[in-house]
């Protein structure tokens, strides 16, 4: 029993030695900033760069930069870069930060709208601010560029049209 356990010891510290020595690869992981194409582990590109080839046995993998209006953020085995998000102001959008190879552009919302959508410090989605409560209530609060405008009810014995501040019923 003793000699058994023994050579199954002896085999598996050879079998680390031989991984570690030649570096032997899991079947199906590669190490970090490193894809599998076939058989191959593959340098992947660096951010603002996509894949143009894959390695082989004999040649490196082949990077070419993000075109215009494209990025790529991270290390990557992406034939194509991603599109950079329009900040369209017909949708109450702008500009906050302008995209970059390496980098998507983030929006922000014009005078007048409010983020519906917020993400990762900007908006992607923006609706235009209320500019009058219901009848029986009053703007509480002017809206900012994360909330529409607030509105409260009048108490009783008072009124508004929903534009200005509640006044009294007269007697």
């Amino acid at each position: 029993m003793i000699e058994a356990y023994t050579n199954l010891t002896t085999m598996f510290l050879l079998f680390i030695l031989i991984s570690c020595c030649f570096g032997v690869a899991s079947p199906s992981h590669c190490p970090l900033n490193e894809y599998r194409a076939g058989l191959e582990c593959c340098p992947s590109c660096p951010p603002g760069m996509h894949v143009v080839k894959d390695c082989e046995e004999r040649s490196i993998t082949k990077c070419s930069w993000c075109p215009d209006g494209t990025f790529q953020a991270g290390f990557n085995e992406q034939k194509r870069c991603s599109n950079c998000t329009k900040c369209d102001a017909g949708l109450g959008l702008k500009v906050k930060k302008s995209c970059s190879s390496t980098s998507d552009a983030v929006c922000e919302v014009l005078d007048g709208f409010f983020c519906s959508d917020s993400n990762g410090g900007g908006c992607r989605a923006a609706q235009r601010h209320r500019l009058s409560c219901s009848p029986g209530q009053y703007i509480g609060q002017r809206g900012t560029t994360d909330e529409d405008i607030e509105c409260l009810h009048c108490t009783d014995g008072t009124f508004s049209d929903g534009t200005s501040s509640c006044q009294p019923h007269t007697t």
